[in-house]
């Protein structure tokens, strides 16, 4: 059966991105993104809400290949293992649930316009790899409130924002997790990798 995995950088005090919805407070970790790219060829769709997106359309298709590109969280040039992130990427089915989105041009894109349960636990059930939600604060809200999640991977990193963007802003009930990993790295990120508690 495929996984729905989710992937997000949060701050220490449990903010996924800023007010504005900006991510200039992640701090990098190349370890991190030499994980994700041993991953990548495990997960072949991933799972979108309209403004994360629109923010990865608006960048990812582009720098694979674009040697002057930078790493969107800090002024440096990307990484073999960012490239190597954005060509999987652009090879990946993506659907972006949103009752407002009118159109998306990233290639291997669909819009799906109403969240069935009934339906992504059918896509679970059908052949292919694992499916990952990257930022997408209310889908990750919604998924979790119906038990959609098989996997929780957090990087937590050392910066507090006073004020952004929760994660988990809509969960009504309470969700406990087993730890299946926790791991510190020198830059102060800590990853954690959760399962639901069944």
């Amino acid at each position: 059966m495929r996984r729905i995995l989710m992937f997000n950088r949060v701050t220490a005090d449990g903010y996924f991105a800023g007010p504005d919805g900006n991510l200039d407070w992640v701090v990098t970790e190349p370890a991190i993104d030499r994980m994700g790219t041993d991953a990548l060829p495990h997960v072949d769709t991933v799972l979108f809400g309209r403004r994360t997106y629109e923010l990865f359309a608006q960048f990812w298709p582009h720098v694979a290949d674009d040697a002057g590109a930078e790493d969107p969280h800090a002024a440096r040039p990307l990484s073999a293992e960012q490239r190597a992130m954005a060509r999987s990427l652009n090879e990946m089915t993506k659907l972006v649930f949103s009752r407002t989105l009118q159109d998306v041009s990233w290639r291997n894109s669909r819009i799906v316009r109403d969240l069935n349960p009934a339906e992504i636990q059918a896509m679970k059930q059908q052949p292919g790899k694992d499916m990952i939600i990257f930022g997408s604060g209310s889908i990750v809200s919604q998924f979790t409130q119906d038990s959609l999640i098989d996997e929780y991977q957090v990087v937590v990193s050392p910066v507090i924002l006073g004020r952004g963007r929760p994660l988990f802003a809509a969960v009504p009930k309470d969700v406990r997790l087993t730890l299946l990993e926790a791991r510190g790295f020198p830059s102060g990120n800590v990853l954690l990798r959760y399962a639901p508690s069944r």
